[in-house]
C-alpha cells in the first residue's frame, strides 16, 4: 500500500492562514508559525474589543452631553438626576445627539432638569392609559392575578375556579 502524504491539504491550510494575515507588520505575513500565532491574538483583540467599543461609545456620549451641561451651568450628574425625577427617558446616544444637532431643545431639557419636578405631557397619559387598558384584559393574566382580583372583589369560591370562570366572573 502506498503512503499517503498530505502535502496538498497542510499547504493550503498555510495559504488560508497566510491569506488572512495580510498586511501584518514583518515576518508575521511571511512565516506561517508566527502568522498562526498572530491570528489568533487577532481574533482575541477582535472578540475584546466588540465589547470594548460599547464602553467607548457611552463614555464618548457622556463627555459630549457634559460638556453641553456646562454650557447650561449644570453639572452631568444633576442633569441625569433631573431628568430622572422628571420621568424623561432619553439614552445617553439621543441626549449626545440633541446636545450637538439641536441646541434650543437641549437647553429646554436642562430647564426641565433643573427644576425637578414631573412633566405632564400626553406621550405619559397615553402610555399609562395602555397600561391600564394591557391589565384589564383579563384573558393575559395568570389564574393568580385573577384569584387575586376576585379576592378584591369578594367573589366567592374563586379559590377553585379555573381561568375562564374567574374571567367570567370578573367580566360581570
Amino acid at each position: 500500500m502506498a503512503r499517503v502524504r498530505n502535502g496538498v491539504v497542510t499547504h493550503r491550510r498555510h495559504k488560508k492562514v497566510l491569506k488572512a494575515a495580510r498586511g501584518y507588520f514583518g515576518s508575521k505575513h511571511r512565516e506561517f508559525k508566527s502568522a498562526k500565532e498572530q491570528l489568533m491574538h487577532a481574533g482575541q483583540y477582535a472578540f475584546r474589543d466588540r465589547r470594548q467599543k460599547k464602553r467607548d461609545f457611552r463614555k464618548l456620549w457622556i463627555v459630549r452631553i457634559n460638556a453641553a451641561c456646562r454650557e447650561n451651568e449644570i453639572s452631568y450628574s444633576r442633569f441625569i438626576e433631573g431628568l430622572n425625577k422628571a420621568g424623561i427617558e432619553v439614552n445617553r446616544k439621543m441626549l449626545s445627539e440633541i446636545a450637538i444637532n439641536d441646541k434650543e431643545a437641549f437647553k429646554n431639557l436642562v430647564e426641565v432638569a433643573k427644576s425637578g419636578k414631573v412633566v405632564n405631557n400626553t406621550k405619559t397619559k397615553e402610555v399609562k392609559e395602555t397600561k391600564k387598558e394591557e391589565t384589564t384584559d383579563l384573558s393575559k393574566l395568570t389564574v393568580a392575578e385573577l384569584r387575586e382580583m376576585a379576592k378584591k372583589a369578594n367573589i366567592e369560591g374563586f379559590a377553585t375556579m379555573k381561568k375562564a370562570e374567574l374571567v367570567e366572573a370578573l367580566t360581570k
